[in-house]
């Protein structure tokens, strides 16, 4: 296994610069060899200039991860952008970060926000060899600045150095035993670190392969999984998809209990989903924990006994420590009620928001952790249970800290609830509120209040009951799966 010292990395993907003859990438009906991979990403890479930055319309197709790719040989940070975001954003990230160009798939229609950059087509055919690479980048220099979701204010462009990624992906790879043998099988948008950094360079660092779906479905994960694949990454909305087919659809189980690891991120999974899917494969999903500028911190190792409701404990390289509120950091926590903000050092970290130094220094604390914002708590032995984010799954309500996690794991335990959201909102009496946002199984006959309430009362301290229930249709996510709150307080 290769030490994670960025300083010890001559190539982010050593088989794309070696040639290596075996399968890289597969989108469908559409695959390349690493030959052909390092043929197009290097003829590409030919023409990019290093001393700027170049925008990579992020689709789901083979030529986003050539131009990434070609990005990241050329020594060029690279700003993937969401195909489907709005044009006031857009226009905010391409003025934040000034791309000299714009990396896309030739019949793509890209938005008029990008019609002053100069566009180039991104090729999957390389006819005659590129120009020779320029030598490997210094390990900090910028690999992509990737912008966050903007739910307090602009989005920042974090940027992500290239020792952040390789320190990561083999930190990864040590906590999951993850070799060239392995195939991975994903659905995730490319425009961010899940689908992009972990899900097509993370199969490449190793020598393996990547198959992506387009578009997520269980009858894809089905296909790939019993032809060879041996990992799936997906959100939560993507396992409780698979979770809710699985008592009809024996192909699934099957596949799935062929799979050797199965990785959930970007939110936290209920445990009732977990607990779901291992009684119809036998397996458990492995959960990871990471941000835009973290990288990933923590994971639950694949050699270790899972633990539902758990990210695990940290990765190779990475400090990670509890803050309470008067800025204590503890040891691990005995008492489970003990919440805290997770903060984080170590090379897996970004080196600043661009073009913010404010922001940078007050993510920042004096003596260099990084202030993640989310809550959790630390068991005896290590192992790291997030709550939530301080600004929106932290409620204090009678003098209690509660977190929003464990109090939907306990809601989606009850048979008429299908999907489950926590908040707080402010009350005159205990300061605030726990609410409860329920999609029920049932529209026509939802469980009432009241059984609900009695329900989480049975399972947690009285004083984490909801005090209010409200039904939805759905509940509000964004790309990655992830239910945004601050759109539920609004229907308050």
């Amino acid at each position: 296994m290769s030490s994670p010292h960025p300083a010890l990395f001559p190539a982010l993907i050593p088989d794309l610069v070696a040639g290596v003859e075996r399968p890289a990438l597969r989108f469908g009906e559409r695959c390349m060899t690493y030959p052909e991979l390092a043929a197009a990403a290097g003829a590409l890479a030919g023409g990019l200039e290093r001393g700027g930055r170049v925008a990579v319309w992020a689709t789901a197709t083979v030529e986003t991860a050539v131009g990434v790719l070609a990005a990241l040989l050329a020594g060029v940070p690279a700003v993937p952008l969401n195909p489907k975001a709005g044009g006031r954003e857009l226009e905010h990230i391409v003025q934040d970060s000034a791309p000299v160009a714009v990396l896309a798939e030739p019949d793509a229609e890209l938005p008029d926000v990008l019609a002053e950059l100069d566009r180039i087509d991104v090729r999957t055919e390389a006819p005659v060899p590129g120009p020779p690479l320029p030598p490997e980048p210094d390990p900090d220099s910028a690999a992509f600045v990737v912008y966050t979701s903007g739910t307090t204010g602009s989005p920042k462009g974090a940027v992500l150095p290239r020792r952040a990624l390789a320190s990561t992906l083999d930190a990864l790879a040590d906590a999951w035993q993850w070799t060239a043998d392995d195939v991975l099988v994903h659905g995730l948008p490319l425009f961010h670190v899940h689908g992009l950094i972990l899900g097509v360079l993370g199969p490449l660092r190793r020598g393996g392969e990547v198959r992506h779906l387009g578009r997520f479905s269980t009858e894809g994960v089905t296909r790939e999984l019993a032809s060879g694949a041996t990992m799936l990454f997906g959100v939560p909305t993507m396992y409780h998809r698979i979770a809710e087919a699985l008592p009809g659809d024996r192909a699934l189980a099957k596949a799935l209990s062929g799979a050797r690891v199965l990785v959930s991120g970007s939110a936290a999974l209920p445990v009732h989903d977990h607990d779901r899917i291992t009684a119809a494969t036998g397996c458990r999903v492995i959960e990871r924990y990471g941000l835009t500028e973290t990288l990933m911190n923590t994971s639950v190792r694949a050699d270790a006994e899972p633990r539902p409701g758990s990210v695990g404990l940290p990765l190779r390289g990475v400090e990670l420590r509890i803050v309470n509120e008067a800025g204590e950091a503890g040891a691990p926590a005995a008492d489970p009620d003990e919440v805290g903000e997770i903060q984080v050092r170590g090379p897996n970290l970004f080196t600043g928001y661009l073009n913010r130094p404010e922001a940078t220094a007050e993510a920042f604390t004096d003596d260099g952790w990084f202030r993640t914002g989310d809550m959790a708590v630390r068991d005896p032995d290590g192992y790291v249970r997030i709550v939530g984010r301080k600004a929106t799954d932290l409620i204090k309500s009678g003098g209690y800290k509660i977190g929003a996690g464990e109090i939907e794991n306990a809601l989606l335990d009850h048979p008429g609830v299908r999907e489950a959201a926590v908040t707080g909102e402010p009350d005159p009496d205990l300061g605030e509120r726990v609410v409860a946002w329920i999609v029920p199984y049932d529209p026509e006959r939802p469980p009432s209040a009241a059984e609900l309430t009695d329900h989480v009362a049975s399972q947690l301290a009285p004083h984490k009951r909801p005090r209010a229930v409200r039904y939805l249709p759905e509940l509000p996510r964004n790309d990655m799966g992830k239910v945004m709150k601050r759109a539920l307080r609004q229907k308050d």
